[in-house]
């Protein structure tokens, strides 16, 4: 197995590629600055300069990889296109790529709620309709796939432990990031987690349960 990893310097994406690199996995990440990935990630990651809405330099960026993360998203900001661009093109760009690779998963990171058009997160520019639009694309590329939507995210660890339910069912909470990784990069090792939307947050009073139970109560 080798990874490539998009978003890779962001909150989530760092750790998740620390995950990946703790488990002894090879990583490619793809960056936009460089010298920025050098002082937060490992060493021995594979570092590729590059941007999701760069489509014709994925096919080559992903290069011997087997395995796609995908942690990319739009900061907040004062340009309306950001979102559609980033969290819908972008991915979309990236799934085609793996595609053309023969990429065997695709793990997406998205958000809680975004079949609901209603939600506040929509005035950031609509950002929960193109997640939505996104993992539309994601399903019906033919890839394997496992989408990742977690609650409010928590740059703190904590010793919580992870709820995981079926797509729309949740609708609050909050999940520590390095949780969120510990789950994606767990979805490529765990038959239950294909194709399947999990959404994830973290609670003190719910019970430990090993991955692999998590992955399979989720329909």
């Amino acid at each position: 197995m080798k990874a490539f990893v998009a978003g890779a310097t962001g909150e989530t994406g760092r750790r998740i590629v620390k995950q990946l690199v703790d488990r002894g996995i090879p990583v490619r990440a793809l960056v936009r600055d460089l010298e920025k990935a050098r002082s937060i990630l490992p060493s021995e990651v594979e570092l590729i300069k590059g941007d999701v809405l760069d489509k014709a330099d994925l096919v080559g960026a992903i290069a011997d990889s087997t395995v796609i993360l995908c942690a990319t998203g739009a900061k907040p900001g004062f340009d309306p296109t950001q979102p559609y661009k980033v969290d819908l093109e972008g991915t979309k760009n990236l799934v085609d790529a793996a595609k053309a690779k023969g990429i065997e998963h695709f793990v997406l990171v998205t958000s809680l709620c975004t079949s609901q058009l209603f939600h506040p997160l929509n005035l950031f520019w609509l950002i929960l309709v193109w997640k939505k639009q996104a993992e539309e694309y994601l399903q019906k590329s033919g890839l394997t796939y496992t989408i990742v939507r977690p609650g409010g995210l928590k740059n703190e660890d904590n010793a919580d432990r992870i709820v995981m339910s079926s797509a729309d069912t949740l609708n609050d909470g909050s999940i520590p990031r390095a949780k969120v990784a510990q789950v994606c990069v767990e979805s490529v090792f765990q038959p239950n987690a294909r194709n399947k939307i999990v959404e994830i947050v973290a609670k003190p009073e719910a019970a430990e349960q090993p991955f692999e139970a998590l992955f399979a109560s989720v329909v």
